[in-house]
């Protein structure tokens, strides 16, 4: 029976995480990890893997959380752990946050003469407390946050840096950090970059589906589903260079083997015809009549023993073929591909499809927006967290109004939000098409889910029972089929949380769409690959700026 326990022990080894024969089941008894063994020491790991595959739920187990069912998880040092979903209560002021707030107050009452020995002991050796808060905090783009401030009148982006502030500060051996980037604007999105790229001081895994901040680790461990594991050296950039020189080697020995597969089908078919003839040969009554029976005899047991050897040998060879064929299919198996052709969505190129005219947002954020999209461009909004990205897409999806001018949209329209809400989880993936689509007929309804890799039985299924992945694919679906067909497809940050596979899919689906695109994003690798056109930076000088200085934005340092 296998041990089950989780350790965090001094690092005076040298930090590290260790799992051995590791399982853990949901309470329904769905497995997330079974029999994984995983050792990762000192220094930048990324952790990378399909939605799904238990990346999140490695980090709560490493980080004690989670309780494993079965197998051993040892930590070697002192342990934090940024959650994904960081969750702090709104009336807490940011020194609470930093864990700072008692040590503070322990440094103003010594400052004011108060010698009770409580406030040394509360201090101890901390005596730059505060500098050291502010020097991180500063490091983070947060230096113009004061210790004082409340959380709640924080941004998102400035919330989980903080978090990320306050794990720093407790000088951790051994940090877990998941889906960091999720939500940060792009100028928070690089003082997180440069964090990880800059950590030394112990052993960082960092759950990451983010190019650019995997490309500043020193190895990457993809996870795969049910716990087996595939390391690579270096970052991002390494890694797909290894992942495609192994699907070279892969496709090469698919082909070696179909090709075996298909010369000892000849051989075991050229045996049978042989046998058969040779039979057919001692049936003749000529030839069984100038030869003795119990010779005749003799022959023919020789005969069907010798063919008997003949046809097993080939079958063997052929099922030996077969079972190389199949792992060279499996090695070789890459992620399915949406393959879908939109026509219906085209626009010609001089037709105005959105325009805003002297535009103010609610809730402050961007200044007065000017803009006019014509035919088929590709629009990206950029900017900081609380710009109005969001907000301008609610408005032009009729979600709300502007607070000044005119904001609309000439043409079909569909908008995907952040949160995915656009279908019916009671609903399954077949009705809620039908429903967007009332007039398109249940097969021609099945024909194109199966284009979004929704096939047979698959697209019965409820939407509430859908992964992440699955679910975005069925938004997606639910857009792009949509009648009348979309002229304008308006996406709010659509990779948060997806795995390189979706992204690479849904990344395909926009190939074959032939309308305009309005993408609020933070992802720089993603829009280039879409083709993205023209962009839009929202704030305090809101307008259209050009291609080189939109990625300088994601490129330079930050301002200091």
């Amino acid at each position: 029976m296998s041990r089950t326990f989780v350790s965090h022990t001094s690092a005076s080894a040298g930090p590290s995480v260790t799992c051995s024969d590791l399982t853990f089941r949901w309470s329904d008894g769905t497995p997330v990890v079974e029999g994984l063994s995983l050792t990762i020491g000192r220094g930048r790991t990324g952790l990378v893997g399909a939605n799904g595959s238990g990346k999140s739920t490695l980090l709560r187990l490493f980080a004690g959380l989670l309780r494993p069912h079965g197998g051993s998880v040892g930590v070697v040092g002192r342990l934090a752990h940024l959650p994904q979903e960081l969750v702090l209560d709104t009336d807490l002021r940011v020194e609470h946050v930093l864990g700072i707030a008692e040590r503070r107050a322990a440094l103003r009452a010594i400052e004011a003469g108060d010698p009770d020995e409580r406030h040394f002991e509360t201090i101890g050796d901390d005596w730059d407390v505060e500098e050291r808060a502010r020097a991180t905090l500063d490091s983070l783009g947060l230096d113009h946050l004061d210790p004082d401030r409340e959380v709640g009148r924080m941004s998102g982006g400035e919330t989980v840096l903080l978090g990320l502030a306050a794990r720093l500060l407790e000088r951790p051996d051994v940090l877990l950090l998941d889906e960091p980037t999720n939500n940060l604007d792009l100028f928070a999105r690089r003082r997180l970059h440069e964090a990880v790229a800059g950590y030394r001081s112990g052993v960082l895994i960092v759950v990451s589906h983010d190019a650019d901040l995997l490309e500043g680790v020193d190895g990457i461990v993809e996870l795969r589903p049910g716990g087996g594991t595939t390391r690579y050296g270096g970052g991002w950039t390494a890694m797909t260079e290894a992942l495609e020189t192994r699907r070279e080697a892969a496709d090469r020995a698919l082909r070696s083997a179909e090709s075996d597969v298909r010369r000892r089908r000849r051989d075991l078919e050229d045996t049978r015809l042989r046998i058969g003839s040779r039979t057919r040969h001692d049936r003749n009554p000529g030839v069984r009549g100038s030869v003795p029976r119990i010779v005749a005899g003799a022959r023919k047991r020789a005969a069907q023993e010798s063919a008997g050897k003949l046809r097993g040998v080939h079958e063997e060879r052929l099922e030996e073929a077969r079972e190389r064929l199949d792992e060279a299919e499996e090695a070789a198996r890459r992620e399915e591909e949406i393959r879908v052709d939109l026509p219906h969505t085209a626009v010609p190129a001089g037709r105005t499809v959105l325009t805003l005219r002297g535009v103010r947002l609610p809730r402050g954020g961007a200044g007065r927006l000017d803009l006019e999209v014509r035919g088929p461009e590709r629009v990206a909004l950029i900017g900081r967290n609380g710009s109005g990205k969001s907000t301008l897409l609610h408005v032009l999806a009729g979600e709300s109004e502007p607070a000044a001018g005119e904001a609309r949209t000439l043409v079909p329209t569909r908008y995907l939000p952040q949160r995915q809400d656009v279908l019916d989880d009671a609903l399954s993936i077949v009705g809620n098409i039908e429903r967007v689509a009332p007039g398109a007929g249940a097969n021609a309804v099945r024909a194109r889910l199966a284009r979004f890799l929704f096939r047979g039985a698959r697209a019965d299924r409820l939407v509430g029972t859908l992964s992440g992945g699955e679910r975005f694919r069925a938004c997606l679906a639910a857009l792009m089929l949509a009648e009348p067909a979309p002229h304008l497809l308006m996406l709010d940050e659509p990779t948060n949380n997806l795995d390189p596979a979706s992204v690479r899919q849904l990344t395909g689906a926009l190939a074959a769409y032939r309308g305009a695109l309005l993408v609020a994003s933070h992802d720089r690798t993603f829009l280039e690959a879409i083709g993205v056109t023209r962009w839009v930076l929202l704030g305090e000088e809101s307008g259209e700026i050009g291609r080189d200085e939109a990625l300088a934005l994601f490129r330079a340092p930050p301002a200091d």
